[in-house]
């Protein structure tokens, strides 16, 4: 009898797996500590959750996502560990892959006292997450090779014939805070309209690549002209004075404004440490972290009436998207579907 053959996916889940124990090892419930999965960029979250630690004396367990598997790679490993959960906290650098959290049942409702002050549009009604902060999607420019009358002021510029399209790019659009973008251009145009951009994108040949960052960084080094990225990722170049600048798309009157998307919390269902948990919620959404995140380029649009310079784009008067995360939330399957057949035949 032949013996049974695992398949890849199978085996990289197991591994995944297995180095999440090894590096959150095997606590007993009497542990002071709390286990965080988060898809919020190392740089910027660790000092935050170090912070927590020190604070409190709770002992933070970290598991950070990698830009080569983005906000979904996290969230398949949330849904596999469902049943016996290792995590306490989701740290989510968007919003919409959380909802999908709450629909797999991986999230519990918490209210926390920290959301108080926080609009009631970015709190779920049933208290299964909460969003904060925010990255805007914008266009990052090369400057030694664009001057600023030819630099792209809307996403439909990425379809502009004066350019060969192969130096223009965007990240996969059916993972992390791009597939967002699209999910959201989907409800905002309609599906159709959606549907027939990116088609076209694909048509000219514009590159899509494995991440914002592949992004940033292919602009920066002039195999780009431009592409689309969030403002975390681009304030990066700009501060490293970098020949790049940022363009916020889609601005005036009757235009469409640029998407904004908030980071976003929840608590793991049947959790190991729910009150260490608990407390490590609260801190994320005060209004202190939120300043911080400002202040150290993770967020640049907050969700308070908060003052705070951004020093890489001018953040006064953007006119933003106007959105209903809940229908962006309904076009992520379909999203998801035709842009895999768009970009992945």
């Amino acid at each position: 009898m032949s013996k049974p053959v695992l398949s890849e996916s199978t085996i990289l889940m197991a591994l995944l797996l297995l180095c999440t124990l090894i590096i959150i090892g095997c606590g007993s419930p009497d542990n002071n500590e709390v286990v965080i999965y988060t898809s919020v960029d190392q740089m910027y979250s660790e000092p935050i959750l170090n912070e927590f630690q020190v604070r409190t004396g709770i002992s933070v367990q970290a598991v950070y996502d990698v830009e080569a598997t983005k906000t979904t790679g996290m969230v398949n490993r949330l849904i596999a560990e469902k049943e016996r959960p290792l995590a306490d906290v989701f740290w989510n650098g968007e919003i919409i892959q959380t909802m999908l959290l709450k629909d797999e049942g991986v999230l519990t409702p918490f209210q926390s006292s920290s959301s108080a002050d926080i609009p009631e549009y970015l709190v779920d009604p049933e208290g299964y997450w909460v969003a904060f902060g925010g990255r805007a999607r914008i266009i990052i420019v090369n400057t030694d090779l664009l001057e600023p009358h030819e630099y792209p002021q809307s996403i439909y510029d990425l379809l502009d014939p004066a350019w060969p399209a192969d130096k223009i790019g965007l990240a996969y659009p059916m993972f992390g805070t791009t597939a967002t973008h699209a999910a959201a251009l989907y409800a905002y145009l309609g599906e159709e309209s959606a549907r027939k951009y990116f088609a076209a994108l694909a048509e000219n040949g514009v590159s899509v690549v494995d991440g914002n960052s592949v992004v940033r960084d292919l602009v920066v080094d002039g195999r780009m002209l431009y592409g689309l990225t969030d403002t975390d990722d681009a304030c990066v170049a700009i501060l490293e004075g970098k020949p790049v600048a940022i363009v916020t798309p889609d601005q005036g009157a009757q235009k469409m404004g640029t998407l904004v998307i908030p980071n976003s919390v929840g608590l793991i269902k049947r959790g190991p440490n729910p009150e260490q948990a608990q407390q490590l919620i609260d801190y994320l959404l005060s209004e202190e972290v939120e300043q911080k995140l400002l202040e150290i380029g993770w967020s640049h649009l907050p969700v308070r009436d908060i003052e705070v310079e951004v020093s890489c784009f001018t953040a006064d008067n953007i006119r933003l998207m106007e959105v209903d995360f809940e229908a962006v939330y309904r076009q992520l399957e379909t999203v998801k579907a035709e842009l895999t057949d768009i970009f992945i035949r």
